[in-house]
């Protein structure tokens, strides 16, 4: 069957089918593609700057709606509020985020709130591959920009150290700062003190910024696109198959021709003799025959 797919006729035929095959599975991909869309666009709002007060509120849960919202927020720091948090990525090397305690001014006040009753908000303000590098907040009022999101869930069972935490947990920076705070944390963009940028990245070179962009929405599956792409690997192999039956059915013909070329060369002479010859029938003999006279 090699010598029949060797022919030139079937050699062209199996770029071809490959060829069509080829067509097949981009067209599969495509459809592959847009089998897996998100749910919706990613929303350009987010990067609109809003309030802080006026998107979020203390002691409450933190809305879905929220997340990744560039804010604003005017108020000060308390240098003696600060945590690294380990394990951060940033190109690829681990390090450290600088992590402030952040006092927001016209900020709702929750009961219980203590002598001096204040709201605040954890702001991740930073990079650092070396704790040593990491620098103290700047101190008056400051106009802060950030993302917003969601709090962290501590990390069970570790122990980060002294000045450490395991996770951006508003739970657990509560416990350690003994403050009321909002359900979330900023990664702080900018911060500006009487139009000057006293932001961490701005006055130590070793502290790099926290580039944090939107999260991308979920996605889900189109089961109809999905069924496409299938279809289509199917058609690819459907080609080549194809292919092959031609092939396998010139082999066929092959076969027969050569069979009946070797049938009709034969003569009758070349006819084997008969292995069971038919004896001669007896004859009666002649009445002149001299043996029947008596």
């Amino acid at each position: 069957m090699l010598k029949t797919a060797l022919k030139p006729r079937w050699i062209a035929g199996l770029v071809f089918a490959i060829a069509i095959s080829g067509v097949f599975v981009l067209l599969s991909q495509w459809q592959f593609g847009r089998s897996t869309q998100p749910e919706a666009p990613v929303s350009t709002t987010t990067e609109d700057p809003r309030e802080l007060t006026s998107v979020l509120q203390p002691g409450g849960f933190f809305p879905g709606s929220v997340a990744d919202q560039i804010v604003s927020a005017t108020g000060s720091y308390d240098p003696q509020k600060q945590v690294l948090v380990p394990g951060r990525l940033n190109d690829g090397a681990k390090g450290y985020w600088i992590v402030s305690a952040f006092a927001v001014k016209d900020a709702p006040v929750l009961k219980g709130a203590g002598a001096t009753p204040q709201t605040w908000i954890p702001v991740a303000r930073g990079w650092v591959a070396d704790p040593a590098d990491a620098v103290a907040p700047p101190s008056g009022t400051i106009k802060l920009t950030g993302r917003l999101l969601p709090s962290e869930s501590p990390l069970p069972r570790t122990d980060p150290g002294p000045g450490r935490v395991s996770a951006v947990s508003v739970a657990e920076l509560i416990n350690n700062w003994n403050v009321s705070s909002y359900p979330g944390f900023v990664a702080a963009r900018t911060e500006f003190s009487a139009g000057t940028d006293v932001g961490a990245p701005a006055r130590s070179g070793a502290v790099k910024p926290l580039l944090i962009g939107p999260q991308p929405p979920a996605q889900q599956v189109n089961w109809l696109n999905l069924f496409y792409s299938v279809e289509w690997v199917v058609f690819a192999g459907f080609a080549l198959f194809i292919w092959w039956r031609l092939v396998k059915d010139d082999y066929r013909r092959d076969l027969e021709d050569a069979l009946d070329d070797e049938l009709s060369g034969q003569t009758p002479d070349s006819h084997p003799a008969d292995p069971y010859p038919t004896a001669p029938h007896p004859t009666a003999p002649h009445p002149t025959d001299p043996r029947v006279q008596s």
